[in-house]
């Protein structure tokens, strides 16, 4: 049934993929030989990937690489259509903890635990255990990390201090929502924080869904009932809109990760919550003139005692790929130990994909560059559960996703519904509403096969 039901999921985004195909294209290696073609989301620490591949192809002088560079909405898009169709397309996709087990269960993805287990010093147990487990399917990883992330907010130390203000240990989002209106009043012209509002599940309600649960809200109950109308979930929005309309950036409604990376690190914003892995573009002191002057907090609560999120972008091969052992030899050399040294020679040690393996942290190098994020994203890491992040039971695995099949066109018909509140186009009221019933909708299928 579930099958069944991924593959409905899916059939929305195989148009919108269809007319993506070649964007993003950029080669790697020589002529003739077997050639892989690659498909990553447009993230910073792949395109570092892109433009370090040549140290791949040098060792491996058959192989060429081919990558396929979209951004995260058009390649989730592009990489799902691709894979439940068996379309054959790609060699390496890049994928999450999101879709990893369901598409393991489907025999969509290889097995990668006996090339891992074949390759001399390629160190799975090195692998950071939460993220680690966040990738298998029945005991076997089907996809290795690149990097992995909690969430966290990071703020700008100099103007705090400047101003008198001070970060609580553990800060609620009241308190932050206090403190975002403070910063202002002393920086006129400066955002007190920065939130996603872009719609889509990877998107928008990445960090909402983080506040929903810390609110107590959920998307269903134990049985299958849409809660999207409940009293926590409308608190839970109405908060979140309501400051980042108050002192988030302009155009929020627009405004995805990447944008937030930007306006940060251009000194717009004094707040930011987001993935912990924006400390490669926040600590760069090319990218970023906030470099050296942050620091960071655990994601802001209400109700659980954490609420970060765990999120893993990983490498797999789909089972229709022809060229599975090459694959592997890119994959290998992407997420291997010794890749964190070749960022560092060639592009500094803050632009190390960060979250992934424990051996990274041991590197003297490193653990100098994070000093002020290592603990704080390795400790959000580990209470990344739904033991901690949530008030009350649900039916589902995940924080910042839901791990059923339906929630890729769930999440962002509700982002988009989001999005629009934020925009001022409709109220949450009204948001919501038209949100409880698309999760209704999912809710029933759950309902009638729990009945059947």
């Amino acid at each position: 049934m579930r099958r069944r039901l991924l593959l409905a999921a899916v059939a929305g985004t195989v148009a919108l993929a269809s007319g993506c195909a070649g964007a993003g294209a950029l080669t790697s290696g020589s002529e003739g030989g077997t050639t892989i073609i690659v498909a990553v989301v447009a993230n910073p620490q792949m395109i570092d990937a892109i433009a370090l591949a040549d140290d791949f192809t040098d060792a491996h002088p058959d192989v060429n690489v081919d990558f396929v560079s979209l951004p995260e909405n058009e390649s989730r898009a592009k990489i799902t259509a691709s894979v439940a169709t068996g379309g054959g397309e790609f060699d390496v996709v890049m994928v999450s903890n999101y879709e990893t087990a369901m598409w393991a269960e489907n025999g969509w993805l290889v097995n990668l635990q006996p090339y891992a287990d074949a390759t001399d010093g390629y160190d799975t147990d090195d692998f950071i255990a939460p993220v680690r487990e966040s990738l298998s399917y029945q005991g076997d990883m089907h996809s290795v990390p690149f990097y992995g992330e909690s969430s966290f907010l990071v703020y700008r130390q100099d103007l705090f201090d400047a101003a008198g203000l001070t970060m609580p240990e553990r800060p609620t989002w009241p308190e932050v929502r206090e403190l975002a209106a403070a910063v202002e009043a002393a920086n006129p012209g400066m955002n007190g924080i920065c939130l996603r509002g872009l719609a889509g599940w990877g998107e928008n309600l990445a960090p909402l869904n983080t506040v929903i649960n810390t609110f107590g809200g959920r998307w269903f109950d134990e049985d299958w009932n849409a809660q999207l109308d409940s009293p926590e979930v409308r608190e839970a929005v109405q908060f979140y809109v309501d400051l980042v309309r108050d002192h988030g950036q302009a155009g929020a409604a627009t405004s995805g990760f990447a944008d937030c990376a930007t306006r940060y690190g251009q000194g717009q914003a004094a707040m930011w919550y987001d993935a912990t892995s924006m400390v490669n573009v926040v600590e760069s002191a090319e990218d970023s003139v906030t470099a050296g002057l942050n620091g960071y907090a655990p994601a802001p609560v209400v109700e659980t005692d954490a609420s970060g999120w765990l999120y893993t972008w990983s490498l797999g091969i789909p089972s229709s790929s022809e060229h599975p052992d090459e694959a592997w030899d890119f994959i290998a050399w992407m997420t291997d130990k010794q890749y964190p040294h070749l960022v560092a020679d060639e592009l500094g040690w803050e632009r190390v994909p960060p979250g992934s393996r424990h051996s990274t942290y041991e590197i003297p190098e490193y653990a100098e560059v994070a000093a002020a994020f290592a603990e704080p994203t390795l400790s959000s890491m580990e209470v990344a559960d739904q033991d901690h992040t949530m008030a009350r039971p649900v039916p589902y695995d995940g924080i910042q996703f839901l791990a059923i099949p339906e929630f890729q066109d769930l999440g962002t018909r509700v982002g988009q519904q989001i999005s629009a509140a934020i925009a001022g186009q409709i109220s949450v009221a009204e948001a919501l509403d038209q949100a409880q019933r698309y999760a209704e909708t999912v809710g029933e299928s759950y309902q009638e096969e729990a009945g059947s």
